[in-house]
Formats: C-alpha cells, structure tokens, sequence
C-alpha cells in the first residue's frame, strides 16, 4: 500500500511539473503572438504555432484567447508591481530609486513584448486592461505615492509632486522596449546591446537623484 501511494504521489508530482512547465511556455509564447499582431490579429492556432502543441491543448488551460490575453496581462503586472513594492518609506531614496530604475530597465530588455502589450492596450482603450488600472494597479499607485511622500516628510528628497515622478519613471524605463526599434535605428544598430541599457541605468539614476534632490551617500 505505501508503494503505491508513494508512485500516486510521484505521478501528481510529475503531472503537475508539466502542467506548470505547459503554462508556462504557452503564456511566453501568447506574450511574442500578441505583441507582433495585436489582440484582434491573434489567434490561438497561431500560439499553438509557436509552441508546439495542439491547439486543444491551449483551450484546456485557457478556454477561450479572452482568456489566455487577459493572464498574459496578469503575469506582466505582478511583475511590475514587484518592483514598485520594493520601495518603502524607510528605504532612503538614494538606494531605492537607483534599484527601481535598474530593475525596470532589465524588464525591458528582458520582457519587452510584455511592454509593447500593455502599450497597446492603453492605445486602444484598456478594454481588457481598465479593471486591473481601477483596482490592483491603482492600489500600488497610490501606495508608492505615499512612499515618495514620507520621503519628502523625511527631507530626502526634494517636494517635487510624487504621481508625475512615477509617470515619468514609468515613461523613460519602458521606452527601451516599446521604442527599442526606434531607438536602435537611430543609433545604426541592429538592436540594443548591453552597454546601451547600462548607460541608460547610469543616465536615469544620475538625472532622477539629481532632480529629485536625493543626496549621495558621503564618505
């Protein structure tokens, strides 16, 4: 009997890895689809494509591409709430933006489809993204407003207004993926190399500080 609960247990094991692992890359998969074609120019044949598996499959896991599309938006923002919950009141300024900033950088040059999605989604009216924007997002809006605020309570940085701060970080560090392409044309290159995103880090860092009115650590 304890053999055989023990093959049970290794089977729901091993079930559940590749159900994970299948998720997975259909979710990365849909992320490439939907930022080349849009919502309306994909399809789940066209997924299925990409990775591999029948089309069948992907209506199991997500039944309709309504569906599928709105956790592909789901994943890019638990991702990039992560990091604007990583700034709190008692973390000073001069470590926590530089960490924002370089944090959301490499989401862009990491998941720059994410980025493009989620552009394209406010270009078009939110239809799939507004519920998200009035609750969750809107939540850790307000939140990390209110952390740039104590900041200023602390005289750590500058009264400078603490929405358009985050627009305009939000605005700088996504524009390496949603104007990657007319980034690199300008500057002759196939694409962007890693020195590219490290000089932008080192810029971003050195201009928000500086207009913020952070002070750098003394020695």
């Amino acid at each position: 009997m304890k053999k055989t609960a023990k093959k049970s247990n290794q089977t729901r094991g091993t079930l559940a890895s590749i159900r994970k692992d299948n998720l997975q890359q259909i979710l990365n998969a849909a992320e490439q689809v939907f930022a080349e074609r849009g919502y309306r120019g994909t399809t789940i044949a066209a997924i299925a494509d990409v990775v591999d598996l029948p089309k069948a499959n992907i209506l199991y896991y997500f039944k309709t591409k309504e569906g599928l599309y709105k956790e592909v938006i789901k994943r890019l923002l638990t991702l990039w709430m992560q990091h604007m919950n990583e700034m709190n009141a008692d973390s000073h300024p001069r470590e926590a933006l530089p960490k924002y900033i370089t944090n959301k950088i490499r989401q862009s040059q990491q998941h720059p489809n994410a980025s493009r999605i989620f552009a394209a989604e406010v270009l078009h009216g939110a239809d799939y993204l507004r519920a998200s924007l009035q609750a969750e997002l809107r939540e850790q809006f307000e939140q990390t407003c209110h952390v740039f605020k104590a900041w200023i309570t602390k005289k750590w940085m500058d009264p400078i207004d603490p929405e358009h701060l985050l627009f305009m970080l939000w605005s700088t560090t996504q524009a390496y993926a949603d104007h990657g392409l007319q980034i690199s044309i300008l500057m002759g290159k196939e694409q962007l190399d890693e020195d590219d995103f490290e000089k932008g880090i080192k810029l971003l860092t050195q201009v928000t500080l500086k207009g913020c009115g952070v002070q750098p650590f003394i020695s």
